[in-house]
């Protein structure tokens, strides 16, 4: 008889693994159609950071930026209705994107920059210029 090595993890694993696809099967199930994010991309340099959201179909007016307390919050919502569709006689979908980013205290909230082109949301949060190091002079004394 062979000896076969038991995983302990694997079985948890295992179980792990067919939750996911439970949950995830109903839930698409109980609203009808997959659940997608917009790409959102967080970067920064020695000047700023960037935040960039695609958001595709949206307009500008369905998308409102804030700062609050050190977050930032980008809030969008998009929703269509359509009645005269040869498809469908009556189609209706809407989107919502939330997203809130803690920012660090060295930035200048004063200066935050947004823009959107062609369904490209780009937030740019330059950080605050530190002061320089002040130098100072040693002096010795001299004894008589």
């Amino acid at each position: 008889m062979a000896i076969v090595r038991w995983n302990p993890f694997a079985d948890i694993n295992n179980l792990h693994n067919q939750m996911n696809d439970l949950f995830s099967d109903s839930f698409n199930d109980l609203i009808g159609q997959d659940i997608s994010a917009p790409v959102t991309d967080i970067y920064d340099d020695d000047k700023s950071i960037t935040v960039e959201v695609h958001l595709p179909h949206f307009k500008l007016e369905e998308i409102s930026i804030s700062q609050n307390e050190g977050n930032l919050e980008i809030n969008a919502e998009h929703s269509e209705k359509s009645t005269n569709n040869k498809k469908y006689l009556h189609k209706e979908s809407a989107t919502h994107y939330f997203r809130r980013l803690s920012l660090p205290k060295n930035v200048d909230l004063n200066e935050i920059n947004a823009e959107f082109n062609q369904g490209l949301l780009t937030v740019s949060v330059p950080y605050k210029e530190l002061p320089k190091p002040k130098t100072i002079s040693i002096s010795t004394k001299s004894k008589k």
